[in-house]
């Protein structure tokens, strides 16, 4: 089977390195790729959003399987771009990813909350907020107590939540943010009531006809500094298993949120196959949705991917036909640990093109590309730049090899949290 991955961070590294193993695989495609999915397919310089340069792709090296690694494309509308595309060799592909409207959960939060409204999962209160009824979002922001949860309805690269503690603060940054502080993303504005609680991340892979596996939990990190302090990044490491994830918290997990998730999509008619992302928050022993994503997270996925002990690519072709039917995946038992190293000024300015130097390819941790390419030595090409992986009897004994095999990589300027794991000892 010829396969076509679509990203280039550390999450679509660990795809392929996953993918890659599969007796099944053919020919492997990773567009763009970094410096590290070259070791398991064949890197191609296209954007994930550039359609017709996919399509050609496609018909090119006569994919079987498209898989979306990141947000963009799907919100964009690629699985109806290859749908509807006059070559059936690109008509026919099989997509693993949801279509533009299934992509909305992710790329507009108001339609989100109004999905889990519509069918009874747990989440804040909230109120969406435009240009035209600032007013009654003051009203809104009145009747909470702080802090105050301030999102953008769009898609901002991560980056368009604030937390803000005092009410007048929150009145004013819901103006900046309408006023076009993340661009169009904040044109719509989402109030939501603050929750107070321990976050996790759980992965469902769904069929478009209801049937789901549930994949590895995990929790990540996304302060910059230890102790959870500074400004939020893109993650800087996360924890698989998850020790509060408990089989009876799991379960309320299962039936209060993902399967009204999945039998909800059924019913609104969206034909959604693929990964959902739920990003929730333990609240005193009761799940809460916090966020959709329409795709893995990132750095979950470098942690989520190792914990899977089975071949994953004929589960993928199974959702991706929508027949999941008597599909399984079996959990590695040891507990996995990343930690991200990252560049010098990261989140904020950083320099790229500094080389990597030292062990890339430890013994006992696995190392998956974020931002690196290769020119032709391995160099940062971004903020988040390395992810170390490694295996343990405990948290303890894996972040302590991730560490290890961290001593043995260099980079000007890198920096990696030196505290992962640590809040889930206490």
């Amino acid at each position: 089977m010829n396969v076509l991955l679509l990203g280039s961070g550390g999450r679509e590294c660990a795809l392929a390195w996953k993918l890659s193993q599969s007796p099944l695989m053919g020919k492997f495609f990773i567009a763009p790729g970094n410096a590290g999915t070259s070791a398991y397919g064949t890197n191609l310089d296209i954007k994930p959003t550039d359609f017709p340069a996919v399509a050609k792709a496609v018909a090119d090296n006569e994919i079987d399987l498209v898989i979306a690694g990141n947000e963009d494309p799907l919100v964009l509308g690629i699985r109806e771009f290859l749908a509807t595309y006059p070559d059936p060799r690109v008509s026919s592909v099989l997509m693993l990813g949801p279509g533009r409207e299934g992509a909305a959960l992710e790329g507009s939060k108001d339609f989100a909350k109004g999905f889990m409204a519509r069918h009874g999962i747990p989440t804040a209160r909230y109120f969406t907020v435009t240009a035209d009824n600032v007013e009654d979002g003051d009203k809104f922001l009145e009747g909470l107590k702080a802090p105050y949860v301030l999102k953008a309805d769009g898609l901002a690269a991560g980056k368009g939540v604030l937390i803000v503690p005092t009410l007048e603060e929150a009145k004013a940054d819901l103006r900046t943010m309408l006023a076009g502080q993340f661009g169009k993303a904040s044109a719509t504005v989402v109030i939501e009531e603050f929750l107070s609680g321990i976050e996790c991340s759980v992965f469902v892979l769904t069929d478009g006809s209801g049937r789901y596996i549930i994949l590895p939990e995990a929790k990540d990190y996304k302060r910059v500094g230890e102790g959870d302090t500074g400004l939020n990044t893109g993650g800087m490491g996360a924890v698989s298993p998850v020790p509060f994830c408990t089989p009876d918290f799991m379960e309320k997990i299962r039936t209060r949120i993902v399967e009204p998730t999945v039998q909800g999509l059924k019913k609104d008619n969206m034909d959604y196959r693929g990964f959902i992302f739920l990003g929730l928050i333990d609240c005193d022993g009761e799940p809460y949705v916090i966020e959709y994503n329409v795709r893995m997270g990132d750095p979950e996925t470098e942690v989520v991917m190792p914990r899977i002990a089975s071949d994953l690519l004929p589960v993928a072709v199974a959702a991706a036909k929508g027949n999941l039917d008597g599909c399984t995946l079996e959990a590695d038992p040891r507990t996995a640990v990343t930690v991200m190293a990252v560049s010098g000024g990261y989140p904020g300015d950083y320099a790229k093109g500094l080389p990597i130097t030292g062990n890339l390819t430890p013994e006992k941790s696995i190392v998956f590309h974020a931002g690196t390419k290769a020119a032709p030595e391995v160099v940062t090409a971004g903020g988040r730049v390395l992810a170390v992986t490694s295996y343990g009897s405990d948290i303890p004994s894996a972040v302590a090899q991730s560490y290890a095999s961290l001593a043995d990589i260099h980079f000007d300027g890198m920096y990696f949290r030196r505290d992962i794991g640590k809040d889930l000892l206490k």
